[in-house]
C-alpha cells in the first residue's frame, strides 16, 4: 500500500493555471504507474492523465490535451498535474491514483489503480 496526499487545489479564474501535487509514502513510488482523475458535482469520476514509472509515456483525456501536463519526480515521490488555460468545466475534485507495485502501464481505467488519495478541490470561475 502507498498513501497519497494531494495538494495545490484552489479557486482560479478561467484562463488561469494551477499545479497539483501528489506526494506518496513509502519506497515503491518509482515502480508504480500514476494517474489523475477528477469528479465534478453530479458526475462520475473520470480519467484526466496517466504516466508510467519513469515518465516516458503519458496519456490524457481528450478534454485536457494540450492544456494539462502530467509529470513525476521519483526522487521526491511526487507526481504533478500542471493545468493551464483552465475552464469552468474543469471544476472538480481531483484525485491522485497509484497502480500496483511492479506493474507499469498508462491507462484510463480506474480498475487498474489500487491506491487513491483523498482529493483536492479545483474551482474555476468565469
Amino acid at each position: 500500500q502507498v498513501q497519497l496526499v494531494e495538494s495545490g487545489g484552489g479557486l482560479v479564474q478561467a484562463g488561469g493555471s494551477l499545479r497539483l501535487s501528489c506526494a506518496a509514502s513509502g519506497r515503491t513510488f518509482s515502480s508504480r504507474a500514476m494517474g489523475w482523475f477528477r469528479q465534478a458535482p453530479g458526475k462520475e469520476r473520470e480519467f484526466v492523465a496517466g504516466i508510467t514509472w519513469g515518465g516516458s509515456r503519458t496519456n490524457y483525456a481528450d478534454s485536457v490535451k494540450g492544456r494539462f501536463t502530467i509529470s513525476r519526480d521519483n526522487a521526491k515521490n511526487t507526481v504533478y498535474l500542471q493545468m493551464n488555460s483552465l475552464k469552468p468545466e474543469d471544476t472538480a475534485v481531483y484525485y491522485c491514483a497509484a497502480g500496483p507495485n511492479g506493474r507499469n502501464f498508462v491507462s484510463s481505467s480506474e480498475n487498474l489503480y489500487d491506491n487513491w488519495g483523498q482529493g483536492t478541490q479545483v474551482t474555476v470561475s468565469l
